[in-house]
């Protein structure tokens, strides 16, 4: 049903976002991957899709991938002064260390 809604309104990023954590509980993490950076291209400042994407990338063993995105979101947190979520992606860095 949501892949139905996101394809019926592709722009609607929250939709999107709630598909893409569904693709990740049914374990289909490449495509979760997928909807995660869609949801990063519509709203650059969705914080939760880099969290949740860079887990995703993790589980996939592409850690690169994970820095990468982990580090993008720490610029939107800047961005929209989300301290929190920051602190998160900011530990969640640190765990992967140093490439």
């Amino acid at each position: 049903m949501l892949r139905q809604l996101v394809e019926q309104n592709p722009s609607d990023n929250r939709t999107r976002y709630m598909l893409a954590m569904e693709l990740v509980g049914r374990g289909e993490l490449e495509a979760a991957v997928r909807e995660f950076e869609a949801v990063i291209a519509g709203d650059a400042d969705y914080v939760a899709a880099y969290v949740y994407g860079g887990q995703a990338l993790e589980r996939l063993g592409r850690l690169e991938g994970a820095r990468a995105l982990y580090q993008r979101g720490i610029e939107a947190c800047r961005r929209t002064g989300n301290d929190h979520a920051r602190e998160q992606l900011e530990g969640l860095l640190a765990l992967l260390g140093e490439s």
